[in-house]
């Protein structure tokens, strides 16, 4: 199509709609405000067509997953080979979104869908349970200075943290793990601010400081010993719940069904996973016990 025959059907189009949908500036064309949200709708339904049209001319062997950044990151992308070496015939997308997802407006498959405790269950097919709980190098955890061994001693170390988007609105884990375990919340010498939770656990193996960890997200990071948890399962808090679900137009699809029968066979593989406290004692976790220690270490001081 010629640069003349694209001006008459803007032109055409601006008359129907009855206001313009670019404004000259110099040499250039900018989209006015009604040209900025026509494009944005067309945008979206042109990425939703591209969808439909790969799902459809994939015969069944394209899907579509999303799940929050961390558990994509941390605990889906890691196991992924597995289910490329059972199903080589199967194209999977992992998409990361920390917000409900729209899986008929967004054409996704499937969702491994985060809930929060006490929140709306979206089915019966609960995937995960999720926990939070403080993570260091074992290193730093037997500092030989600041060992950790009450949450009062968190006040002596570095706390590394990430602010998160889930729904609209702003979390912090540590704060949820405070409120959680009812403790009072305590100062960290400083803290490190980091845009991704993956970015947060790397830097906790790197003996930067404390961060809350997640199960399962951190699992096998316990298990290799590059992670542990200073306060042991005792310092655990019960997160939420991760589900499985389905765009009900793809129910029984091969690839959808193939790939939900791989997360139960993982799932199944991780079993439960309590982390041992890497400290001396086997004092309570509390928030009594956490000031007298604290205490008493200051008149030892």
């Amino acid at each position: 199509m010629t640069q003349p025959a694209i001006s008459r059907e803007i032109k055409t189009l601006e008359d129907q709609l009855g206001q313009p949908l670019f404004h000259r500036v110099n040499r250039a064309l900018q989209l006015t405000p009604a040209g900025e949200e026509l494009y944005r709708v067309t945008d979206e339904t042109l990425e939703q067509l591209d969808a439909v049209i790969n799902r459809i001319a994939g015969s069944g062997k394209t899907l579509a997953v999303v799940t929050t950044s961390g558990l994509a990151s941390l605990w889906l992308a890691p196991r992924l080979p597995r289910f490329n070496r059972a199903h080589p015939g199967i194209d999977v997308r992992v998409v990361a979104s920390n917000d409900k997802p729209d899986l008929e407006r967004d054409q996704l498959d499937i969702a491994i869908r985060f809930v929060g405790t006490g929140g709306d269950v979206p089915g019966n097919d609960r995937l995960l349970e999720c926990e939070s709980f403080p993570v260091c190098s074992p290193a730093l955890a037997r500092d030989e200075s600041h060992p950790i061994r009450t949450p009062a001693d968190l006040a002596h170390h570095v706390r590394l943290d990430y602010e998160t988007l889930r729904d609209g609105r702003r979390l912090s884990e540590w704060d949820f793990w405070f409120d959680a375990k009812r403790i009072h919340r305590v100062k960290p010498a400083s803290t490190l601010w980091f845009p991704q939770y993956d970015q947060v656990v790397a830097a906790a193996i790197e003996g930067s400081g404390v961060a809350m960890g997640v199960l399962p997200h951190v699992a096998q990071h316990l298990r290799e010993g590059v992670l542990c948890a200073p306060f042991g399962r005792e310092g655990m808090a019960q997160r939420g719940t991760f589900y499985v679900v389905r765009r009900p137009d793809v129910t029984g699809r091969e690839a959808v069904e193939a790939f939900i029968a791989w997360l139960w066979e993982e799932v199944q593989r991780e079993g439960e996973f309590a982390p041992a406290p890497a400290r001396a004692s086997n004092r309570p976790l509390s928030p009594r016990s956490s000031t007298k220690s604290a205490r008493t270490r200051a008149r030892r001081a």
